[in-house]
C-alpha cells in the first residue's frame, strides 16, 4: 500500500532535482535530501570505501539502508517530496549489474510512494560534474533510462518534469498534483 503523502523526484545525476526541491521547500513543502550524496560526503570525510567509484556493492547496501531510514522519517501529515526513492537503489543495482538485488526488490515492494513519480530528464545545458558527481553526460542519459524502466517495473506512472527554470518546475509539480499550498493534500 502506498502512502499518498510521499512523493519522489528522480532522474539522472545533475538534472536539477536538488534545486527543484529547494524551490518546493520555499513553497512550504517538506523535502527529504538525496541519501546517495550524503553517503558520498560522509564516506569521503571518513576515508570510507562505500563509494560508487570504489566499492559499488557496499555503496548500494548503504543506499538501501539509508533510503529506508529516510522513508521512515518522512512526515506523513503533509505532502513531502524526496530527492530519489528506494527504487533508485534498485536502478543503481541494475546499472552496476549487482548479482543479488532481492533485498532491494523486496524493499521496493514494501515501501511504496505516492503516484505519480516525477522524473527529471537529462539536460546537457545544466549538467556539471563536481567532487561527488563524476559521471559524464552519456552516463547521465544511461542512468535516466535505467531509472525510467525501474520505476515503471515497480508500478509507478512517471511524469517528466519540463526543462524550464526551477521555480516553473516546482509550479508544474504542485499544479500537476492539484496543490496550492502544503496543506491541500
Amino acid at each position: 500500500m502506498s502512502d499518498q503523502t510521499r512523493f519522489v523526484i528522480t532522474g539522472g545525476p545533475g538534472t536539477g532535482k536538488t534545486t527543484l526541491l529547494r524551490e518546493l521547500e520555499q513553497m512550504g513543502f517538506a523535502c527529504m535530501p538525496e541519501v546517495a550524496r550524503l553517503i558520498i560526503q560522509e564516506q569521503v570525510r571518513s576515508g570510507g570505501t562505500a563509494l560508487p567509484w570504489s566499492d559499488q556493492e557496499k555503496f548500494a547496501g548503504l543506499m538501501l539502508k539509508r533510503s529506508i531510514e529516510s522513508y521512515e522519517q518522512t512526515p506523513r501529515s503533509q505532502p513531502t517530496f524526496s530527492d530519489r526513492g528506494i527504487p533508485d537503489t534498485l536502478g543503481y543495482a541494475r546499472l552496476i549489474a549487482l548479482r543479488d538485488d532481492r533485498e532491494i526488490r523486496e524493499a521496493c515492494d514494501r515501501y511504496r510512494y505516492a503516484s505519480p513519480v516525477f522524473i527529471t530528464p537529462p539536460w546537457a545545458e545544466i549538467y556539471e560534474t563536481d567532487s561527488e558527481r563524476k559521471q559524464n553526460f552519456a552516463e547521465v542519459v544511461r542512468t535516466f533510462h535505467f531509472l525510467t524502466r525501474t520505476y515503471e517495473e515497480c508500478g509507478y506512472p512517471l511524469v517528466e518534469v519540463p526543462r524550464v527554470p526551477p521555480k516553473e518546475r516546482a509550479q508544474f509539480i504542485v499544479g500537476h498534483l492539484g496543490l496550492r499550498r502544503c496543506r491541500d493534500l
